[in-house]
């Protein structure tokens, strides 16, 4: 296989405008909000230069918000910086930052403004 498993992900919203505002103050980014004939994609940005999948936060009935589907993971430089929005947001903290091992770096878990059990890794 010539690229990585991961290739784009999907995150169930029931409300676009309140998930876009969650995300872009836990990540300080800029979402792209797209309208495909009713189902409502929500970009992350993107740069193809840089290794790593993108997804989309999405709003279609067939997308069902849960904390105990498949559990995505975002890149950080230190967890601790996005947690300390998360709250602020409208999102809870499910598993403060924690230590996975020396050479692993630390994980961390959030719920999102949507119900979305969501993660963090960064190296330290």
């Amino acid at each position: 296989m010539e690229n990585n498993m991961v290739g784009w992900f999907e995150i169930p919203v029931d409300n676009m405008d309140r998930a876009k505002r969650f995300y872009e103050a836990v990540f300080e980014i800029k979402l792209s909000v797209h309208d495909f004939g009713g189902t409502l994609m929500g970009w992350f940005p993107f740069n193809e230069t840089k290794p790593g999948a993108t997804g989309t936060l999405i709003k279609q009935e067939s997308y069902i918000p849960s904390q105990k589907g498949t559990l995505v993971y975002f890149n950080s430089i230190d967890v601790k910086n996005e947690l300390s929005r998360v709250i602020p947001a409208g999102g809870k903290i499910y598993q403060p930052k924690t230590q996975i091992s020396p050479e692993h770096g630390y994980m961390a878990v959030f719920i999102d403004s949507e119900g979305n059990r969501i993660a963090l890794h960064s190296k330290s």
